[in-house]
C-alpha cells in the first residue's frame, strides 16, 4: 500500500468509501458517529483536498482508503479542552480525522495511521464512544486513551487518544 495526496479526481471514489464506512459503522454498533449527519460533507472534503490535508491509500492502483492528516502546533481547536484526563505530549502534534477504508484490504486503517505517525512522531485522534472497532485499533497501535473531547458536528462526546 502507499499513501498519496488526494486530488479532485479522487473525490467520487472517496465519497464511495465514506458511504461504505457509514454503513459499516452502523452495522457494527456505531450508527451515530457519521450516519445521522451523512458525515463528512462534500464541501469539507473539497476543502481538505484544496488545503493539501486529504490523503488516499492506494493498493494495486486502486484507492482503498482515505483520511485527513495535518500536523503542527495546537492545530486542532477541539483538542484545546479535554475532560476526564489530559494530553500528555507537547503542543506540536499530528491529527488524523475522517479515516475510512472500503473493506477490501485488511489493515488499511492501521497502515494509514502508522503512516501519519511516521510523519510527525506525535499523533492525536478521537473517536465516538460507540466506535469500538477504532478504539481497539488505536490501543493495538500503541495509543493511550487520554480523556474526552467534544466536536461541533454533534453532541456525542469523543474518546481522545494520543501516541508519541
Amino acid at each position: 500500500m502507499e499513501i498519496r495526496y488526494a486530488t479532485e479526481k479522487d473525490f467520487n471514489r472517496m465519497m464511495e468509501i465514506y458511504a461504505y464506512a457509514r454503513q459499516y459503522m452502523a452495522e457494527t454498533g456505531n450508527p451515530n458517529q457519521w450516519g445521522p449527519t451523512n458525515w463528512p460533507p462534500e464541501e469539507l472534503i473539497h476543502d481538505d483536498i484544496k488545503a493539501g490535508h486529504s490523503y488516499v491509500c492506494v493498493e494495486n492502483n486502486r484507492i482503498v482508503g482515505t483520511f485527513y492528516f495535518d500536523h503542527g502546533r495546537n492545530i486542532e481547536p477541539t483538542y484545546a479542552v479535554i475532560e476526564e484526563g489530559a494530553w500528555t505530549g507537547g503542543e506540536d502534534y499530528g491529527v488524523v480525522h475522517r479515516i475510512a477504508g472500503d473493506g477490501s484490504v485488511k489493515g488499511t486503517g492501521a497502515f494509514c495511521i502508522n503512516w501519519a505517525y511516521a510523519q510527525c512522531g506525535h499523533l492525536r485522534i478521537d473517536t465516538h464512544g460507540d466506535n469500538t472497532v477504532m478504539q481497539k485499533l488505536l490501543l493495538k497501535l500503541g495509543f493511550r486513551k487520554c480523556g474526552i473531547i467534544h466536536v461541533v458536528e454533534d453532541n456525542y462526546p469523543r474518546f481522545a487518544y494520543e501516541r508519541y
